[in-house]
């Protein structure tokens, strides 16, 4: 009489003894559970719950493999045996499979695969903050372990640059690394932050924060606002914004440390409200004209500006940043706030 062999595979991303009823009512029929190795995550759960799981040792000197899928096939010869899949045991069927040809087919276990957990959306980032934690503990990287919030600067600074030339290149594979390498520069800030002696926190913590962020800021989606157009969204996030920080200009919250141009943009946006429009009639007739002569292409004209402030000795970077430094006071006149 044949047995039954079932290859029990779970997530280990997911907290050990959560696992499907069907998996569990598998552990409660085996007359054997067996493991590679008692570390498995699911090992110390199903003890406390009860289920004996045996591991199985490997003699000395022999293939681990072999020996697992002889050990199976023997057990299950005339009983129901679970075996705990571990990450790296993909080989382990094939094995059992070689091994059963040798066997009078009379003999052969009827072998099953049982998925007893899956991964959640999201889970593989617990790897990533694991790894980044074996980096930065004692044993792990010199060079990860001596960084800090300032030396890592440069390079949060140079991934997101890197980030927006994937975007406008196109390449979906390339998106997909740069961002996993911005990804990597949060992680890298949370776990240093949890090293702060006087107020540490996580990656938790920011995932926290932005979750609770997020589910305040749209009303419209999780509470009873009704719906909204985009434009009507955008205006309620801004005021939302204002009076979660007690923001008294709408200048508030633009990093000065932004690109010149995009700066400009930025606040121009936000000051229309204040001011209209903020640009010179005779400057913006003068762009205009110059716009037409250069057939209508933008960045032609913005690089003719850049090449003839050039030729004048004038830096075009802290031109148009003093021109918007000087837009801010002006708007921040009109509400009736000094210069920050």
């Amino acid at each position: 009489m044949s047995g039954r062999l079932v290859l029990l595979g779970s997530s280990p991303r997911v907290a050990g003894g959560l696992l499907t009823r069907d998996a569990w009512a598998a552990l409660e029929r085996a007359d054997s559970v067996l493991v590679a190795t008692a570390e498995h995550p699911q090992v110390q759960p199903l003890r406390e719950a009860g289920v004996d799981v045996r591991e199985v040792e490997v003699p000395q000197g022999e293939p681990a493999t072999a020996v697992h899928a002889r050990t199976l096939l023997a057990e299950s010869a005339d009983g129901v045996v679970v075996w705990l899949l571990d990450q790296g045991e993909s080989d382990l069927a094939d094995a059992v499979i070689d091994q059963a040809r040798a066997l009078d087919p009379d003999d052969l276990p009827e072998v099953v695969l049982l998925p007893g957990s899956w991964d959640l959306p999201g889970a593989r980032l617990l790897d990533l903050v694991a790894v980044m934690d074996r980096l930065r503990s004692p044993g792990g990287c010199p060079w990860d372990a001596r960084q800090t919030h300032e030396s890592l600067v440069e390079y949060l600074v140079e991934e997101a640059y890197e980030t927006v030339e994937a975007i406008e290149g196109g390449s979906r594979d390339h998106l997909r690394e740069e961002l996993g390498d911005l990804l990597l520069q949060i992680v890298f800030h949370a776990r240093i932050a949890e090293e702060d002696p006087d107020e540490p926190w996580s990656v938790d913590d920011v995932a926290a924060g932005i979750v609770t962020k997020l589910v305040a800021r749209h009303p419209h989606v999780f509470g009873d606002a009704g719906s909204r157009t985009a434009e009507q969204v955008e205006e309620a996030w801004a005021e939302l914004k204002k009076a979660e920080k007690g923001r008294e200009s709408v200048t508030d919250g633009i990093p000065l440390a932004l690109p010149a141009l995009l700066l400009a943009a930025k606040l121009l946006r936000r000051s229309e409200s204040v001011v209209g429009d903020p640009v010179d009639p005779g400057a913006r007739a003068a762009a205009a004209v110059a716009l037409e002569e250069a057939r209508g292409d933008l960045g032609a004209l913005l690089l003719a500006l850049v090449a003839q402030s050039r030729a004048t000795g004038t830096d075009a970077e802290a031109a148009l940043r003093a021109s918007v430094r000087d837009l801010r006071d002006r708007v921040r006149a009109a509400e009736g706030l000094p210069p920050d």
